[in-house]
């Protein structure tokens, strides 16, 4: 008999991250002493978020190529800029009232600059190019091998220190993006090393959401998920607007831009990194990353409806290797294949 258990977990937005992490809290919050009374291998997998992370970045690193044709350079590049840039201007405002810490009580408690920023920075690779793939241009899809650079601790940690909050060691900042660029030397050296380490990142993700979820305390989800509904609107319309020019400025329509308004799975692994990188930041990280998980939710959610309805009011622009090929099959007498998202 077969149960359909990934399925299942992936008809969920960002299951894969997601149901981890609350299975990890959940075990975290009614059964605390389960890493010490199993001990061993069980009880790293409760406290290993970071070396699974480190191995995650390499693999994704390995991803990364460096052969990057023009268009993606410049499509990628220009959203990549646009949805960092945003994340370091909010940076900027709110480390001005809020600081390192989070915000202790009210509607807003639990909210830090360290939230926002992890929310705002890192695009949801799977979830774009799934987008692309239905509205967009083939050569869209290609675009997020730029935005991939997004990933990890690294962009968060300048922009805190652009912000004007406590800094961080430039050995810290350099570790935090060496395993990213290893992978990508080793992928870019040997095309089979970025096949074999490429393979490894979907399976990695629910080990590190597991032990992330280990160290929550779900007795202030409620609070932190309600808010962090309203900071995942905030990552829609607040990235999404400003992306979408970018895209029309660029070439495009603005259907690309708004498929980058989201909030990465990975980012939720973001204020645990920091904070180990830098104790000022250890008070906002635990509600930092039940936001963050919350916001990967709701924009794996508005997301797709907001690209869906940008797509049917401006469509998506020709492709200009697209009409090339459908010229060369009319003068073939062969019948044109429509292009995915038509």
């Amino acid at each position: 008999m077969q149960i359909p258990i990934k399925r299942a977990i992936e008809k969920v937005p960002g299951g894969m991250m997601v149901v981890p992490l609350l299975i990890g809290a959940l075990i975290a919050t009614f059964f605390p002493e389960t890493p010490k009374v199993f001990g061993s291998f069980t009880g790293a997998l409760f406290s290993g978020s970071l070396t699974i992370l480190a191995v995650f970045y390499v693999c994704m690193g390995a991803s990364i190529d460096f052969k990057a044709t023009p268009y993606i350079i410049k499509k990628g590049g220009t959203l990549f800029a646009v949805k960092v840039g945003m994340a370091m201007v909010l940076g900027v405002i709110f480390g001005r009232f809020l600081g390192e810490a989070p915000v202790a009580a009210g509607m807003f408690a639990g909210l830090s600059t360290l939230a926002i920023v992890a929310a705002m920075n890192d695009t949801n690779g799977g979830l774009y190019m799934a987008l692309m793939g239905q509205y967009g241009r083939p050569r869209d899809v290609g675009a997020y091998t730029i935005m991939t650079l997004e990933s990890g601790p690294f962009l968060t940690m300048v922009t805190l220190g652009v912000a004007g909050l406590s800094a961080f060691p430039w050995q810290a900042l350099v570790g935090s993006i060496l395993p990213l660029a290893v992978g990508m030397l080793l992928g870019n050296l040997d095309r089979d090393m970025r096949a074999f380490l490429s393979k490894a990142i979907p399976v990695m993700i629910p080990f590190f959401s597991f032990a992330l979820g280990a160290g929550l305390d779900l007795s202030k989800v409620w609070h932190a998920g309600l808010l962090g509904v309203g900071l995942g609107v905030a990552v829609v319309v607040v990235t999404g607007i400003p992306l979408f020019f970018a895209d029309r400025l660029t070439g495009g329509t603005g259907v690309a831009g708004v498929s980058a308004a989201s909030t990465a799975g990975n980012a939720a692994a973001v204020p645990a990194i920091v904070a180990a990188a830098n104790p000022a930041y250890a008070a906002a990280a635990a509600p930092a990353t039940i936001l963050v998980a919350a916001c990967v939710v709701v924009t794996a959610i508005l997301t797709p409806l907001v690209t869906a309805w940008v797509y049917r009011v401006f469509g998506r622009p020709d492709d200009p290797t697209e009409v090339a090929d459908e010229a060369a099959a009319l003068e073939a007498g062969k019948p044109a294949t429509a292009p995915a998202g038509h």
